[in-house]
């Protein structure tokens, strides 16, 4: 099922009130056990757009995968809007499965307003547009099934457990079938779609998962053309105990800096 499609059911059931939506998800979604966690996290901050005037533009979105979300079984997200101000406001969205809340999002939302404070990114790369994708190998159980939904040209690091020496991972990403047009939540579930830049370094496959990942969203607010292509180069702060710690820079076909993400991932081996 083409991503369009889940959005579309998520908005034609949401409203100021309508607080919950109910859907399932095909197993193209999947990863392992779950579904791919930027699916999941787009449909929860889907819900919770719809609550949100268009003027306000989004800052953050902080999810927290609690526990797995089964692909071809119904789940519920149901949203609240916690705060709403002038300026800013505040939404938050769960994913309950089963009787469990299986995901929490929480996005904020805010205008734009005129400012004295005026800093450009210093952000940039320097990797060329690609011009066809790269082959990614696939490996039955162990190529999550989601990646048929997109596109992507490595530039630096390794594949999964191949025991790479890099801790980084540079490349380029958008999806394989285009939206028709491209959003904020489209956004969302593109940037995720690239694996923990750690476990490259490992040598045979082993369970690893995102527990916390947080996302900032540049402003001004850019908008992409339906195909576009962006940049995503992953560093890895810090891995110990069985935890790691990375973030991301992501930035449009154009150069800009379009959002950065940050994870804490567990690692089992």
């Amino acid at each position: 099922m083409h991503i369009d499609s889940l959005f579309d059911q998520v908005k034609t059931q949401i409203s100021q009130s309508q607080l919950s939506v109910e859907i399932s998800v095909p197993k193209n979604w999947t990863q392992g056990r779950t579904l791919y966690g930027g699916i999941s996290a787009s449909l929860a901050f889907q819900a919770v757009r719809g609550l949100v005037d268009s003027s306000k533009k989004l800052i953050t979105l902080n999810t927290n995968f609690i526990g797995p979300i089964e692909a071809e079984v119904p789940f519920t997200i149901k949203v609240e809007k916690l705060r709403e101000g002038k300026n800013t406001t505040v939404v938050r969205g769960d994913i309950f499965q089963n009787e469990k809340i299986a995901l929490r999002a929480l996005a904020t939302f805010g205008i734009d307003r005129e400012s004295n404070i005026q800093i450009d990114s210093l952000s940039k790369h320097q990797m060329e547009r690609p011009q066809k994708a790269s082959f990614v190998p696939i490996i039955p159980k162990i190529t999550p099934n989601f990646l048929g939904n997109f596109e992507m040209a490595k530039v630096l690091g390794g594949w999964p457990f191949t025991g790479s020496k890099q801790s980084a991972l540079h490349g380029w990403m958008r999806f394989k079938q285009p939206p028709i047009t491209f959003t904020d939540a489209h956004l969302v579930a593109i940037i995720d779609m690239w694996p923990p830049a750690v476990i490259q370094m490992l040598r045979w496959p082993a369970p690893a998962s995102t527990m916390t990942w947080n996302l900032e969203f540049i402003h001004p607010h850019n908008t992409f053309k339906n195909d576009e292509w962006f940049a995503y180069q992953a560093t890895t702060r810090q891995a110990s105990s069985g935890y790691a710690h990375t973030e991301a820079n992501v930035w449009d076909e154009s150069g800009a800096l379009v959002a950065i993400s940050r994870q804490s991932i567990a690692v089992f081996a």
